[in-house]
Formats: structure tokens, C-alpha cells, sequence
């Protein structure tokens, strides 16, 4: 009995010096790494107060339309995520760059902006903001952890005031397609996997039993935050993600729904050092529309039902 505990107790041991030693080499090893580390997209809401009386610094409520007008922060104005959105042929795929610059001007943003976004969505739709700004070349673009409530307990004055916005003349840079994965770099992972890339499904459990990309692992994007819905530390996000066996150097494509969700992960794991990273825009909605293309669905018995290969033919 004694030596059964001992050797358990040494495995436990071994796992996290094994997980500690992973981050230890991502932080000190890799110069790639920690310079990504480097660039915070995520603010905690005190930090982001204190920003708010630059003239420089955009505060964006990312709230439907419905809830900015009952509650926001003073001075905030509103952009919904879907604006930059498309509806067809998939909605919620990211919209052009001549869509994007319009609601930009409409807004009052300049490229040189400092934005911070926040929301009431454990992060996501203001991520999904973040992420869309960020695919069109606005570097200066931060998510507030925690949204507007966390913003409120640090002291925050809210209104149900419109402020008034003076429109500019907005010019984004071309569509940074590192960002995005498209449905056939999908079909290409699932027929040929390649063991250095993760299709990462950031649903429910329920979305995921009923239907799933094959070959996709799950972690949940609400995972990323604390029970306040503030963002965990980068350390917490690394050791989470390392321990279900996605380290720093894989390819990792996200995707949900319809990626608003995965733009909260995506933003989670940039913080935390991870670079290569990308979104599947179309999502769970593209794939399952396309009747063509397999899904991975769990049985009555517990055991994973796939469908034929992905069909490559585009037409």
C-alpha cells in the first residue's frame, strides 16, 4: 500500500515538473516566443480607467444595440461585432475591407486609435471585435477582462447617454489571412492529418456530442476565464492548454459556431504565447451546412460515429 502511494505520488511529481519544464522552455528558449509575450492585448478594467482620458483612447461597447442603450460606460460607443459581419453566404464570416473601413469612419476611429473593447459575453464578443480589428492591421486594439461589470466594480461611471462622435475617414490595411482557415485548409487536416496541428472545437460539451468536425478536441472557451469572467492569467491559460496537450509550437485552428466564441480563445492563447493560431471563419456553420463533408458525432455507446472522408471537390 505504501509503495502504491509513493509511486503515485512520484507520477504526480513527474506531470507537473513535465508541464512546468514545457513553459520554462516556451518562456526561456524560444526568442519567438516571448516576444510575443510581450504585446498584452487583454487590460485589466483599472488599468483601462485610467487610459480614458487621452484623447488617443476609444472606449467601444461591444453589447448589442438592445443593451448598450439600457447600460454602458460613459462615453463609450457602440459597434456590435456583427457589423463588420457578413450574413451570406455563411453569417458571421468576417465582412471586406471596404465594409470594415465604413463602420470604422461611421465610429470616429482612426488607425492610430488606442481601442478598448468591452462587452457582457465572458469576453467574446468583444474579442471577436478585437480579432477582426486586428485581421485588418489595427495593432493599438485592447479587450478589457471582465467586461462591463468588471469595469463598474473598478469604479466606472455608466449612462445610457449616446455620445456624440465626429466620423473619420478610415483606411485598413489588406485582410491579414495568417489569421484565417479556410473550409478547405479544414478538409486538407481532417483527410491528411498532420500530427503538429489541432482543429480545437471551444463549444459546450452538447454542441460537441451532437456534432464536430473529426479529429477536433474540446476545451470549452468559458475554460479561458475565472468564475468573475476576467480572463485567467497567462501562466493559468498556458498550464491548462499544456495540459491537454496542445503546447506553444502546434498550429492551431479554433472555430465554434460561428467564431465568435473562437475569438475569445484565440485571444487567450496569443496573451499567453501562443503564435501559431488561426480561425476557422466559416465554423460550424459552413461544415454542417455542406452535406459533402463528414462529422464527427457521439453515440448512444459512448463512442465516436465519423462519417466518409471530406469530399474535395469545391463545386
Amino acid at each position: 500500500m505504501i509503495k502504491q502511494l509513493q509511486k503515485k505520488y512520484v507520477s504526480r511529481l513527474l506531470s507537473c515538473f513535465m508541464i512546468l519544464s514545457l513553459i520554462f522552455i516556451a518562456n526561456g528558449c524560444s526568442s519567438s516566443y516571448t516576444s510575443a509575450e510581450k504585446v498584452h492585448y487583454i487590460i485589466e478594467a483599472s488599468a483601462a480607467i485610467k487610459m480614458l482620458n487621452s484623447e488617443k483612447v476609444i472606449l467601444v461597447d461591444a453589447q448589442i444595440p438592445d443593451d448598450y442603450s439600457k447600460e454602458h460606460i460613459k462615453g463609450a460607443r457602440n459597434i456590435d461585432k456583427d457589423e463588420v459581419n457578413i450574413t451570406t453566404p455563411v453569417a458571421g464570416m468576417l465582412g471586406p475591407q471596404e465594409l470594415f473601413e465604413k463602420i470604422m469612419s461611421e465610429k470616429g476611429i482612426s488607425p492610430d486609435s488606442t481601442v478598448l473593447i468591452y462587452d457582457k459575453t465572458n469576453n467574446s464578443h468583444s474579442s471577436r471585435l478585437w480579432w477582426a480589428m486586428r485581421a485588418y492591421g489595427h495593432e493599438d486594439v485592447k479587450v478589457v477582462s471582465g467586461g462591463l461589470e468588471a469595469l463598474k466594480k473598478a469604479g466606472a461611471e455608466v449612462s445610457t447617454e449616446i455620445p456624440s462622435i465626429t466620423p473619420t475617414r478610415y483606411t485598413a490595411k489588406d485582410l491579414n489571412t495568417s489569421m484565417i482557415a479556410t473550409k478547405e485548409d479544414v478538409i486538407a487536416q481532417v483527410n491528411s492529418p498532420d500530427k503538429n496541428t489541432i482543429l480545437l472545437d471551444v463549444r459546450t460539451q452538447k454542441e460537441y456530442d451532437e456534432g464536430t468536425i473529426p479529429g477536433s478536441k474540446l476545451i470549452n472557451y468559458e475554460d479561458n476565464n475565472y468564475t468573475d469572467k476576467t480572463f485567467k492569467s497567462r501562466q493559468d491559460i498556458k498550464i491548462m492548454y499544456i495540459e491537454n496537450n496542445i503546447k506553444p509550437d502546434n498550429n492551431i485552428i479554433l472555430f465554434c459556431k460561428t467564431s465568435t466564441r473562437a475569438a475569445e480563445t484565440y485571444l487567450a492563447l496569443l496573451e499567453a504565447g501562443y503564435k501559431n493560431i488561426k480561425i476557422y471563419d466559416g465554423a460550424w456553420l459552413e461544415w454542417s451546412a455542406d452535406k459533402s463533408l463528414p462529422i464527427q458525432i457521439k453515440d448512444t455507446k459512448n463512442t465516436d460515429s465519423n462519417a466518409a472522408p471530406a469530399n474535395q471537390d469545391n463545386s
